[in-house]
């Protein structure tokens, strides 16, 4: 029986410890919670792996020392760095989504108080988030996130297709391309979010759209504006290329391709559908300067948990249904004027408001910030392992990328990144994109895809700072990963921590 807070356990202890009278629960990365009668503790999975878990008992193997700690030793040992993945809540959103809760819980379309309320949050939060990307309240259409935003943008694309080519191209194409079957033709970078990537490749597996994926550069890390230009069809109605990407924190060259898809409409004019243009800007808000003007888009996707709001999102749409086109993908009540009806959430986009709000406030307070920690972390990490062991994959060739994200591998051929962060007990951090977190057995093709070889990519870990990050933490985390390391190369000096 396991007992005592800040026991530790020797290795010949740990070959076989059995738990009996205890509830199991998976606590962090690397902990088990341990329930026993109204004991709790909590035991650091380091070097240890689960053998058995049943009702009552678990057993567990070790292969190296444990320690059993105390509950409130823990949040004083943990460090985050994964703001890509996402963000905790600012104290001034929980105050706009708890005062929306009591105050605003009617519903926005009624007409007495609660709802009034309701709806004056609702028209507020609409002006915040536009004048967060430089447009107008009319532009913007609240969504339950950045995965249906990008899938309406696709579903638009289509009906607009459907309904714009019978009227346009077919009269200038040879005879063996049938207007009854041309099928809409996306392109999109090879490095976007799968909730762009997977929806034009449902399409083109069912036949209802063709795809062309345009590579990166494995120079510069972006999808080149010639790149992109030169995939043009006349069958061509949407262009998707991301703001910038979650892994590498490279940003896209957007008012360029924004510029030259604006002179190619004017040839195609009369004679094929407008190419729409749409970007994933999830990664870029709060972090890099956004204007919808400037990019020359059609649509951009806006996400809350990435810039310190509620798991919301919003899509702007420049003119709905007047300059761009907008098709729903529900029908219902009416509601964001029959684009994407359904009750609104009210203390989400409240939350969503306010964190808008900020971020026009205060973002080259963030932006400085982020990128002094950022750059304050990559030269600690140079200085613990040298030049030879570390290689920066998010570092491009006159390539700008986002000021919070360091894409770093630990060269060696045991320092997986995945095996560094198990092993990792105070950092809190991610191989890449959360939503591939359990494909465990490959490195990123979105690395694989920049030109990184297989080796450094699968030895790679990403480290995103945030608003609040300090340098103190980056001395923590840097002596943290330095341990882990020597806890997979025992018999390798060549690490320092000064």
């Amino acid at each position: 029986m396991m007992s005592g807070q800040g026991q530790k356990f020797k290795k010949s202890e740990l070959g076989k410890l059995e738990i009996k009278g205890c509830h199991l629960g998976i606590v962090g990365t690397h902990y088990l919670d341990l329930k026993t009668g109204k004991k709790k503790v909590k035991f650091r999975l380091t070097d240890r792996e689960v053998m058995q878990v049943g009702e009552n008992t678990c057993i567990i193997t070790a292969s190296g020392d444990g320690v059993n700690e105390t509950e409130n030793d823990l949040p004083h040992k943990r460090i985050y760095m994964d703001y890509n993945a996402t963000t905790p809540l600012e104290p001034e959103v929980i105050e706009a989504v708890t005062e929306a809760m009591k105050e605003a819980w009617g519903n926005p379309s009624s007409t007495y108080e609660p709802g009034r309320k309701a709806k004056e949050i609702l028209d507020w939060s609409r002006t915040a988030v536009a004048c967060m990307v430089g447009g107008k309240p009319d532009d913007i259409i609240f969504t339950s996130g950045g995965t249906e935003a990008n899938n309406l943008v696709f579903h638009t694309a289509v009906n607009y297709f459907k309904d714009t080519w019978k009227n346009s191209g077919q009269n200038s194409l040879s005879a063996d391309r049938d207007a009854k079957r041309s099928l809409p033709h996306f392109i999109i970078s090879n490095v976007e979010h799968d909730s762009v990537k997977l929806v034009v490749e449902k399409l083109q597996k069912d036949g209802k759209g063709e795809v062309t994926f345009v590579p990166v550069s494995k120079v510069s890390g972006r999808a080149e504006v010639e790149d992109v230009i030169s995939a043009v069809r006349p069958t061509t109605c949407l262009v998707s290329v991301m703001m910038a990407n979650n892994e590498t924190g490279v940003i896209m060259p957007i008012s360029e391709i924004g510029e030259r898809l604006k002179v190619l409409n004017q040839s195609r004019k009369g004679k094929f559908p407008r190419i729409l243009f749409h970007t994933d800007a999830a990664q870029a808000i709060g972090k890099v300067h956004v204007d919808v003007e400037e990019l020359g888009v059609d649509y951009l996707t806006i996400v809350g948990h990435k810039f310190y709001g509620p798991r919301i999102g919003a899509l702007y749409v420049r003119g709905p249904a007047v300059e761009s086109p907008l098709f729903p993908m529900f029908f219902g009540g009416g509601q964001e004027r029959n684009f994407r009806p359904g009750t609104e959430n009210t203390p989400m986009i409240a939350g969503l408001g306010k964190a808008a709000e900020l971020v026009t406030q205060n973002l080259e307070a963030y932006k400085d910030h982020m990128k002094m920690v950022r750059d304050y972390l990559e030269e600690r990490l140079m200085d613990a392992f040298g030049k030879q062991r570390i290689h920066f994959n998010s570092h491009f060739e006159d390539t700008d990328v986002l000021p919070n994200t360091c894409n770093v591998s630990i060269i060696g051929p045991s320092l997986q990144g995945r095996k560094v962060l198990f092993r990792c007990r105070r950092l809190l951090a991610s191989v890449g994109a959360a939503c591939h977190s359990d494909k465990c057995d490959k490195p990123s093709h979105i690395l694989l895809s920049c030109g990184i070889s297989y080796e450094i990519a699968s030895c790679a870990v990403r480290l995103s700072v945030g608003r609040a990050t300090t340098k103190e933490e980056v001395d923590v985390i840097v002596k943290d990963l330095v341990q882990a390391v020597a806890r997979l190369e025992p018999c390798n000096p060549g690490t320092d921590v000064r």
